[in-house]
Order: C-alpha cells, then structure tokens, then sequence
C-alpha cells in the first residue's frame, strides 16, 4: 500500500461527506472529525463546492487526509489535486480514470463488486478498491467469496455501513477501511451539530479498534 493508504487503514473509517455549504461547515466539520479522532475525509462530487470544501480542509486543518468521492471525470480529478486533495474514490471502474490518477501519482479506489471489475483492477496494478454499495451487493459474505480468486486485493466496504455493523466489516482481514456517513448525515451537518459528529467518530473508533484488536 502508498503512504496515504496505510494511514486511512491504521484509523479504518473514512466519513463519506456531502456539503451543501462548505463555507460555514467545511472547517467545524473538520476540527469536529478530528476532535473524535477520524481526521480523514472524502468530500463528494455530488455537491456544488466539493473542491472548495477539500480546500478549506487541508489548509486550516494540514493534519487530515482529505480526499474526494463521487468522482466521474479526469476534469473532477484535477479539481481535488489543485484544492489539496490527496486521494480519489470512484463509484464504478472506469479505465480511463483510473489511468489519468496513475498518472497524476493520486491514490484512487475505483467502486468494484463483481469478478469483472476485479479482474479490470488486477490489470491496473492496484491494491485496495471500493465495495459498493456494500450492503446492496452482498455484504461481507460476498467481500469474503471475492476474495478467494483475488487475494491481493484490500477493499474498503461503502453503502449501508453503520456502527452497528462496522465492528463485523473490519474483523474481516481484506477489509482496510469501512467507509460510510452515519456520523456526517445531513441533519447532522445541516443542524451544525459538531459535538455530536465527535462522539460518534470516537464510537466508531472505539469499535474499529476493538474489531482489530487494537
């Protein structure tokens, strides 16, 4: 794994954000991430304003890793490197963009979830990819079955993961990360309700390291 990967791995939980108004909520968002000891962010694509929200991260808050979602073009890829962005995550494999950040030398972890996209990966070179929607395609039972043709892959399970279930994601060893947005929804973010997004980054900490015996 890169640098970037091995340290979204040792905290194992990747809040998936989507800001409607990153001018007031990207920096609280921040340090309240931070406060609860998951300062790692994948700001989405699906909000007007993604590359300014990662801009605000990464120059108040240096500490973090902050990287966008949702991405679907190379123009979108560019955009997150010149606001600082430091990884890329796609929702389906797309050859075209996994090129163009290979050579941009960015992280990026296409969406795969069938033998296919598996395969397009292993032609790539790449070593962690994005389950999703996790829950929709199968779950963990699927991730496991996947991962006995495909042994050299880490995945990072999105969609449908909770803290109920998060414990179980990364007891799995293929899995790296869980990625998910129960502690960033949108009445958490729209309510500005940063104390609360703490506690429940600090839960779902307390949960990933107990997962992996931490």
């Amino acid at each position: 794994m890169d640098e970037i990967t091995k340290k979204i791995a040792a905290v194992g939980v990747v809040p998936v954000i989507k800001l409607n108004h990153p001018e007031r909520d990207a920096l609280p968002l921040a340090k309240a991430l931070c406060g609860g000891g998951i300062p790692i962010a994948e700001v989405t694509f699906r909000a007007a304003g993604a590359a300014n929200a990662i801009r605000i991260m990464r120059e108040n808050c240096p500490e973090m890793l902050v990287g966008a979602g949702t991405i679907t073009t190379t123009l979108q890829i560019d955009e997150t490197l010149a606001a600082g962005g430091q990884f890329i995550v796609t929702p389906g494999f797309d050859p075209e963009l996994v090129r163009y950040a290979q050579k941009r030398a960015v992280p990026i972890y296409p969406g795969c979830t069938t033998p296919t996209d598996y395969h397009s990966a292993l032609k790539f070179g790449l070593e962690v990819l994005k389950f999703f929607p996790a829950e929709q395609f199968g779950g963990l039972a699927k991730i496991k079955a996947m991962a006995a043709p495909f042994p050299q892959f880490h995945v990072m399970p999105t969609g449908g993961i909770t803290l109920k279930n998060l414990g179980e994601y990364l007891s799995c060893p293929v899995v790296c990360a869980c990625g998910g947005s129960y502690m960033v929804s949108a009445d958490l973010i729209d309510g500005q309700r940063w104390d609360e997004i703490a506690d429940l980054c600090r839960q779902s900490v307390k949960i990933a390291d107990e997962a992996r015996g931490i």
